[in-house]
């Protein structure tokens, strides 16, 4: 990979948090993956431009991360650089029902900080391993509730790296989507608007949402969370239990047991044995009900 080393010789960035060779798995939540040539985490918005300005200079291919909660990485690696906006972008602070926060923060953190402060709105996102940033580009949501329901702005670097502020209406949020991934933005910062509630309450339906995750959910085995959007007027955890697909293995790659919308990283399992299953899934669902799976799982490098 002898371009590998190219990128490495030529970049040139103004940032401690700059790794070479950095085995991807340690960075996303299936614990797979090859290495990037390149993984960089800048510490504030003016080095996130500086690095993507650099790379962009260098004709240095770039994929961002957050919390790597939705990402199958290839065995092969990434060619070209890794930008993980997550740890470095947590800052929090409270204007009455407001609550504003960088990108980087995990949601189901963001979910405890309102819960604390007696704040209702973000309970269904408590159990949601992603970041805060993450969660708005897809617009995540459980249990009846979306991030589209509680932004009240968004600001974001545009195509050209200028920062922007974006109104809740203007974000286009729809299901698992918003304008982040039409135009390529990058999300730095946000507001929620909450409401005060009845700390009881909000404790006892915090408490009541994880206990159901907790017996329904596969969350002692790596995996990105639901694996399968949900196709339009049916669900598709049932749709591939209904093909007979409940505990379905390959390789170390499973359908788990517990939950027919997760494919779970056994313990051995090669990216190539999640995608192989994945495929396997999408095209058995096909062929018995004639309806396609798409996946909330992104691919990052060559499959």
């Amino acid at each position: 990979m002898a371009g590998k080393f190219n990128y490495c010789e030529y970049i040139d960035l103004d940032i401690d948090s700059v790794r070479y060779d950095v085995p991807m798995k340690e960075h996303t939540s299936f614990k797979l993956g090859g290495t990037a040539d390149i993984f960089c985490e800048p510490r504030n918005v003016e080095e996130i431009i500086a690095t993507l300005k650099c790379l962009r200079e260098h004709n240095i291919p770039y994929y961002l991360i957050g919390n790597g909660s939705n990402l199958l990485v290839s065995d092969k690696g990434i060619r070209g650089a890794v930008v993980k906006i997550a740890d470095n972008f947590t800052k929090v602070q409270l204007e009455g029902e407001l609550l504003i926060a960088e990108c980087g923060i995990l949601l189901s953190t963001i979910s405890k900080l309102a819960a604390k402060n007696t704040l209702t709105g973000l309970e269904f996102a408590s159990g949601i391993p992603g970041t805060l940033g993450g969660g708005i580009a897809m617009n995540a949501g459980a249990y009846g509730g979306e991030m589209k329901d509680i932004i009240e702005w968004v600001e974001v670097l545009d195509e050209e790296l200028r920062p922007i502020r974006l109104s809740n209406a203007e974000m286009n949020f729809s299901y698992r989507h918003s304008i982040v991934q039409d135009k390529g933005y990058i999300v730095t910062k946000c507001a929620m608007k909450l409401q005060y509630g009845e700390q009881d309450k909000i404790n006892e339906q915090m408490s009541d949402l994880t206990q159901k995750r907790k017996t329904k959910q596969p969350l002692h085995l790596p995996s990105a969370g639901s694996t399968f959007k949900r196709p339009e007027g049916y669900f598709a955890g049932k749709l591939i239990e209904d093909s007979e697909l409940r505990g379905c293995k390959l390789g170390g790659a499973q359908v788990s047991d517990l939950h027919c919308g997760f494919v779970v990283n056994n313990g051995d399992a090669t990216a190539e044995d999640v995608y192989n299953l994945i495929r396997h899934v999408q095209n058995t669902v096909y062929e018995k009900f004639n309806v396609r799976l798409e996946t909330e799982v992104k691919l990052l490098g060559e499959f």
